[in-house]
């Protein structure tokens, strides 16, 4: 429900800013100010919140796995203050319990037995106002040095998330399959999606919310320099593969593969980066006051049997950049000669 009021609020932001364009163009007379459009590209770092990376956390989990991203973008200048853009962004986001839990075990010994990680190659394209609280002047010449804005829309972002085969076993069933790979995980149902009674498999193109702000510096006639960070709220809880309980009966998971990245819980060794998960996991136990096979107990206690929290938030991203921008000049119409 709030993801749809959120979703509403956007589109009713975008159609204000369309019609408050409109109404700027209409007096473009009065103003003398001459619509142009830029392209640009940027490069930057992303990060993402979800499951395996909390939004309990906001800093940690911006910082510890943050990764790349590369875009190219259109904007059009409507008015002294709004604009709109055109994007394309390719990024990719990454999470890990192991990484993520590892330094504090009692500060999420549930997620850290989970033991699950993934990496996700984003390729979102999205359409954003942008509004610019410096008044550009009458023409391209005249764009102001410092300039400050904020900006929101929708986006498309196509995703699959990937994770690393275990160490012990990297390809279940072929023995002579010893190196670890990546495998798409979204067509495997790790919890089950696609059989009798559970939901269907997840979407791999979700619609997302970009809301951001950004600051851009006018280096000469024809070039901007600027920053931007920006927010995507989604319509999906599975950026990560994880949004929901571990399967009823692991046989919902048809492959034996599937099921070996359903549920990592007795691997001994953390898969993505390697790490001894068992002395971690008997130091926590013992300081708890409990005896026994460390992989074992978190395998069947019901205190350990966490996989996802479908319902709380969905999965989310953050994009910074540093971009470059190229003004195009407008065309000069000349009156005709009569």
């Amino acid at each position: 429900m709030k993801n749809n009021l959120l979703i509403a609020g956007t589109l009713g932001l975008v159609m204000a800013l369309t019609a408050t364009t409109e109404s700027h163009a209409q007096r473009r007379r009065n103003t003398g100010f001459m619509p142009y459009s830029e392209v640009g590209m940027g490069v930057g770092t992303s990060s993402y919140y979800g499951e395996l990376a909390g939004y309990r956390k906001p800093i940690r989990s911006t910082f510890l796995m943050m990764r790349w991203n590369a875009g190219a973008m259109y904007t059009r200048h409507f008015t002294p203050n709004l604009s709109a853009r055109a994007s394309f962004t390719w990024a990719r986001i990454a999470g890990d319990d192991y990484t993520y839990n590892k330094g504090n075990v009692a500060a999420g010994p549930a997620q850290f037995a989970r033991n699950l990680h993934f990496r996700n190659d984003l390729k979102e394209f999205g359409l954003t106002g942008i509004y610019q609280f410096v008044k550009a002047g009458k023409n391209t010449n005249y764009r102001p040095k410092l300039t400050p804005y904020v900006f929101a829309g929708l986006a498309l972002t196509a995703h699959s998330p990937e994770a690393k085969t275990p160490v012990d076993n990297p390809n279940p069933g072929v023995p002579d399959d010893t190196q670890q790979r990546w495998v798409k995980l979204q067509p495997l149902g790790t919890e089950g999606q696609g059989q009798p009674g559970n939901p269907e498999p997840y979407p791999l193109v979700v619609l997302a919310v970009p809301v951001g702000f950004g600051v851009r510096y006018k280096l000469n006639d024809r070039f901007d320099v600027g920053a931007e960070l920006g927010f995507r709220i989604t319509r999906t809880d599975y950026l990560d593969d994880v949004g929901g309980p571990y399967p009823a009966d692991p046989n919902l998971v048809t492959s034996e593969v599937g099921r070996a990245l359903s549920d990592r819980r007795t691997e001994a060794t953390a898969a993505r980066k390697g790490g001894d998960r068992v002395q971690l996991l008997q130091d926590y136990l013992t300081s708890q006051g409990i005896q026994g096979d460390p992989l074992q107990i978190v395998r069947t206690d019901p205190n350990f049997a966490v996989r996802g929290a479908k319902g709380i938030l969905n999965d989310g991203y953050l994009i910074g950049q540093i971009q470059l921008h190229y003004v195009l000049l407008p065309r000069i119409k000349c009156p005709p000669i009569k």
